[in-house]
């Protein structure tokens, strides 16, 4: 396909061939006179004209920017017709200008007439930056590594004797290409030409053969590539046609059936088609969906259209409004027949008309839209699937039913928080840096979003942890809004101590009935996964400590520690809890996500090594070997606990301490026995036999 290019020259041979006739009578209606008129026919020089207007013309209609065309007019020199000022880019002005240019002058003797010179001058306009090229320079000018790809299109017509004329004005093209692009490394005012493309039409009158083949596209140099097209005078007009489509990737629709009373008899009424021109993305979007676009061969042209059925037009009211796909400027192929003048106005009075197309399956669908806004006309591609508008979608391929539980309040907000705003483009600011940041941003708090309320335990409770969840979000926070979350955290710790079973709704909860262990254990899941996807600040690790010694503060049932279970070093139990979390929180259409993950090699191995010194923490027969404390939880996060500050020492012998209060007190004898020593069961028994005489007794470990 052609690459899609804002900047197009045409270049019109004014030499004196071009005044001869095209040899296509035109069809006129004079009034019977016994005087006979001759036929009348255009020159070359106005089919060419008039059929470059008319390209013009449906570029500016569907494109009122950013496309820019200029005309070079070759004699016996070229004559620039506008220039890429945007005042200059109009209908009115191209044909004020070609009516002075006039047609072409009659035979003379002069041999240098040809449109060599207007191909010169088409080159070296497109080396002319335009105000949109200049702007983007001024942009960049501080960034070494912005380079401005300048591509453009020359589209000339003009007439030659064979195959080696054509090929003879390719090489000379090629070669003043090179040229210019030589001349613009030196100069400011010019820019370099990175990719060309030539078109060129051979004209011929329509009682003559040519000896002009016709070329595909191919690629002449690295920045040309040219086509060759051969036709007669009165087909150009079709030629451009087609050849426009492919410029400026655009489709054609021919709306049938259009119900217009006769002009000649009011009372009866006939259908008529009407075909328009509009960007390929109002087709292209039904692509791979069940929508079968009936394509068909344009009659007397060699492109495509796609016939779409007039249905009962609508006023355009916000009743009628529909979710669309895409929207495209539209403009009719035959803009001055009596049925697209009455289309237009149609439109143009506020009405809109939907257009129908089969179905694979059969049966006819609504999938376009034609309406005006503003003074323009539009054809909108229809959602014709489900829209996000309607009622919440029913999962019938499986379990659950209709899901109406949806978060829409918590969506509503996360939307507000990350809504985006245009700014002002400043040579200092890169481009799309806001919308970049904005993407991380929303990476980090969507990672972990439950979409329902039943597959959430947090979100159900919030009203408990509310300052977490918002605060969290920030990238730095303040000494007192960390005190703040720690505070909630502990008063979250309390609730549980106390056994307060959590009121959640009765949504379906995916929980082992519904026990208050069960419930705790998933909302400090829930509660941990968040707090380690919002930040690193020292704040956040603050807290995400804290919540995690809340955790171990209250053992499972089993006496096991809930923290070492969802911290297991082989990579199978950090998988057990990532599943978990997804089985109790994530909805069917929850994206994957990525928690957790294995321990590396080198976290087993410093394990491995800080299990080798063992120091005694605590006295007598209670004391704990830090040495084994690290070789169960230090061989799975070692690294985590010391390197990134989760545990420090104070804190394991803060936890010795509180496990060793709970227990039982042990045996007395064993706690005044120094460590190393048997102690006895009774200490005094022995002394008071030997008073006696008597033996001791044996002594009890």
């Amino acid at each position: 396909m052609n690459e899609i290019n804002h900047k197009t020259v045409f270049v019109l041979d004014h030499t004196p061939y071009f005044g001869i006739s095209c040899e296509s009578p035109i069809d006129c209606d004079f009034i019977k006179s016994k005087v006979p008129v001759p036929p009348i026919s255009k020159s070359l020089w106005t089919c060419a004209v008039e059929a470059s207007v008319e390209y013009c013309r449906i570029a500016y209609d569907i494109f009122p920017t950013g496309k820019l065309i200029r005309f070079v007019v070759s004699d016996t020199a070229a004559h620039i017709v506008n220039t890429w000022n945007t005042n200059t880019q109009s209908l009115t002005h191209i044909m004020n200008a070609m009516s002075m240019v006039g047609v072409p002058p009659r035979q003379t003797q002069a041999s240098d007439y040809s449109v060599i010179h207007g191909l010169r001058a088409a080159i070296e306009a497109l080396a002319e930056p335009t105000d949109f090229q200049k702007e983007q320079l001024l942009a960049h000018a501080k960034n070494e590594s912005f380079k401005l790809v300048n591509r453009g299109r020359v589209i000339c017509i003009t007439s030659a004797r064979d195959d080696a004329s054509m090929k003879s004005l390719e090489d000379i093209f090629r070669t003043v290409l090179v040229q210019q692009n030589s001349i613009s490394a030196g100069h400011k005012e010019y820019i370099n030409i990175d990719q060309c493309h030539l078109v060129i039409i051979n004209l011929y009158p329509a009682n003559m053969e040519s000896m002009v083949s016709n070329r595909a596209l191919v690629d002449i140099s690295p920045i040309l590539k040219s086509e060759i097209h051969s036709n007669k005078a009165n087909k150009i007009s079709n030629k451009l046609t087609h050849l426009i489509l492919p410029h400026f990737d655009l489709a054609s629709t021919t709306v049938t059936g259009i119900p217009m009373k006769e002009e000649q008899n009011a009372s009866s009424s006939a259908n008529y088609d009407v075909e328009i021109f509009h960007g390929r993305t109002a087709h292209s979007v039904f692509l791979g969906t069940e929508l079968v676009l009936p394509h068909s061969l344009k009659e007397g042209s060699d492109y495509e259209t796609v016939t779409l059925k007039w249905c009962t037009p609508r006023s355009c009211g916000s009743s009628e409004m529909q979710p669309c796909l895409a929207q495209c400027r539209v403009t009719p192929v035959d803009v001055t027949s009596r049925p697209s003048s009455c289309l237009i106005n149609f439109l143009l009075s506020g009405r809109s008309v939907l257009l129908e197309m089969p179905k694979k399956s059969g049966g006819k669908i609504t999938s376009h839209l034609l309406s005006a806004h503003g003074g323009e006309i539009f054809i909108h591609s229809l959602n014709t699937a489900r829209s996000c508008l309607e009622d919440p979608p029913s999962i019938s391929e499986g379990g659950g039913g209709r899901v109406t539980d949806y978060r829409i309040k918590d969506f509503g907000t996360l939307m507000q928080q990350h809504r985006l705003v245009p700014l002002k483009p400043l040579p200092e600011r890169q481009p799309d840096e806001s919308l970049q940041k904005m993407r991380a941003r929303l990476s980090k708090n969507s990672r972990y979003w439950p979409l329902t309320h039943g597959r959430t335990v947090l979100y159900n409770v919030r009203q408990f942890v509310e300052p977490v969840l918002v605060l969290t979000q920030k990238q730095e926070i303040s000494e007192e809004e960390k005190m703040l979350c720690l505070k909630t955290i502990y008063n979250l710790s309390q609730l549980e101590e106390r056994q307060e079973t959590l009121a959640l709704p009765n949504m379906g909860h995916r929980l082992k009935g519904n026990k208050k262990e069960e419930q705790y254990r998933l909302l400090w899941s829930e509660l941990e996964t968040i707090v380690n996807y919002s930040g690193s600040s020292p704040a956040h690790k603050a807290i995400l400590n804290c919540i995690r010694d809340c955790r171990r503060m209250y053992p499972n049932a089993d006496g096991s520690d809930p923290y070492e279970k969802s911290h297991t070093g082989d990579g199978a139990a950090d998988a057990l809890r990532a599943s978990v979390i997804r089985a109790t929180t994530d909805s069917p259409m929850s994206p994957p996500h990525s928690l957790g993950g294995a321990a590396s090699g080198a976290d087993s191995t410093m394990a491995a090594a800080s299990g080798a010194a063992t120091i005694l923490l605590g006295t007598g027969s209670s004391a704990v070997p830090i040495g084994g404390l690290l070789g169960t939880r230090g061989a799975v996060s070692g690294k985590k606990m010391f390197n990134t500050g989760a545990r420090s020492l104070l804190d394991v012998l803060a936890t010795t301490e509180r496990t060793n209060s709970q227990k039982r007190i042990d045996f007395s004898g064993r706690l005044c026995t120094p460590p190393g020593q048997i102690a006895k069961l009774y200490p005094h028994f022995g002394s008071k036999d030997a008073d006696s005489g008597q033996g001791r007794s044996a002594d009890v470990k």
